[in-house]
């Protein structure tokens, strides 16, 4: 078939039986693992989520620890020196 003086080869969109079904067996293959690998990665990250969640609500608490602790350190130095 020939278009605008472009030949198209016989065989072009002709698929060869055998190359084409073990081609096809590889990609499933390949995918099935390419979505095995990208689910066990994807629930890597949700772990490593969680894991910096807990990790902020304990930088949260010890802030807000730290704060108090701050606030009775002042209040006993102005009584110290309320003292003297």
């Amino acid at each position: 078939m020939s278009y605008a003086g472009y030949d198209e080869p016989e065989d072009a969109w002709s698929i060869n039986a055998s190359s084409a079904s073990g081609d096809i067996v590889k990609d499933a293959m390949r995918k099935e693992q390419i979505i095995k690998e990208i689910t066990a990665a994807q629930e890597d990250l949700r772990v490593l989520l969680e894991r910096v969640k807990s990790v902020e609500q304990d930088a949260d608490k010890l802030t807000s620890g730290n704060a108090t602790l701050q606030m009775y350190i002042d209040n006993l130095t102005m009584q110290m020196a309320k003292r003297r």
